[in-house]
């Protein structure tokens, strides 16, 4: 089941950044998933889901956006189980 966030924001906003209203809409969809995932909120997958990509998609988006898709905490585990 989908659910919806609603977000008010300025017409201008759209046209500052020289998109259509859908374009915003979702480059803040897009944005907000990144952020989660660069937070350690959503795993990759579950971000690729919600956006309706592959997890491979997702992770090129994520350097589009300039997010490491490996974080230092898993290279340290990592280092450690070595």
């Amino acid at each position: 089941m989908a659910q919806t966030i609603s977000v008010e924001y300025p017409k201008f906003l759209a046209n500052s950044m020289r998109m259509s209203e859908v374009e915003f809409e979702n480059e803040i969809k897009v944005r907000s998933l990144v952020k989660l995932f660069e937070l350690g909120k959503v795993s990759s997958g579950i971000a690729a889901r919600a956006l309706k990509i592959s997890r491979v998609e997702f992770l090129e988006l994520l350097r589009k956006y300039k997010v490491n898709f490996i974080h230092c905490d898993d290279l340290d585990l990592d280092y450690e189980n070595a």
